[in-house]
Parts: C-alpha cells; structure tokens; sequence
C-alpha cells in the first residue's frame, strides 16, 4: 500500500513541480504559493517518492519514506499558518490553500505508512 502511494502521490508532487517552474512566480490559480526553492522541493520530494512507489520493491523503505516525508509535510502546514515565509525562504509565503494541501500529504502519508502491513520485501 505505500508502494502505491508513494508512487502515485510522487508523480503528482513532481508535475506540482515542474507546472510551478513553468508557471515563474505566479500563484497558480490565484490560490497556490509558487517559489522556485518550493518547486525545487517538490521535485525532490516527488522524486523520492516515485523512486520508491516504483524504483524498488521494498514495502519497508516505502513506509519509512511515506511516513517520514508525512512528518515533514505536516511540519511545513503546521508551520505555514504561523510562520508562511519560513524564515525567508520563500519570498511570497504560503497561502493557507497550501497549508491545507501540507497538511492533507502529511496526515495522508503517516495514516498510509502506520496502516501498511511489515512483512519481507518482496521477490525481485
């Protein structure tokens, strides 16, 4: 189960990417936060999560990774409401369309990673 996820949650986080470094500094849809370190982000993180949604078969390091990158995601909606430029790092802020969207792939994330079952990884 987190292989899936992290697979399908990971292409959607790198095409957030890659629309954001097509789309410069503009909102997206008047509502989404657009700054090239945020897309630079999301194509890191989506790449870590498409990598192991499909690049391995290991359900564990899937977890860890799922669960792992929720907490972060969580971390970053949690601090958008109180602190939306994080420190300077980005120079338009967080909307709070993005700290629900934070939110949403944190909680989403660790729910998937707590409920996915351990067990061996699987045959190549």
């Amino acid at each position: 189960m987190a292989r899936t996820y992290a697979g399908v949650v990971g292409v959607v986080v790198i095409l957030i990417g890659v629309v954001g470094l097509i789309a410069g500094e503009e909102p997206l849809l008047g509502l989404v936060n657009i700054d090239i370190v945020e897309d630079l982000v999301h194509l890191l993180t989506g790449g870590l999560l498409a990598y192991v949604g499909f690049g391995q078969r290991d359900e564990g390091l899937a977890r860890g990774v799922v669960g792992g990158l929720g907490v972060v995601y969580l971390l970053v909606g949690v601090l958008g409401f109180v602190i939306p430029m994080l420190f300077g790092l980005l120079p338009h802020g967080y909307s709070i369309v993005d700290n629900i969207i934070h939110l949403t792939l944190g909680v989403a994330g660790i729910a998937v990673a707590f409920s996915s079952r351990g067990g061996a990884p699987a045959r190549a």
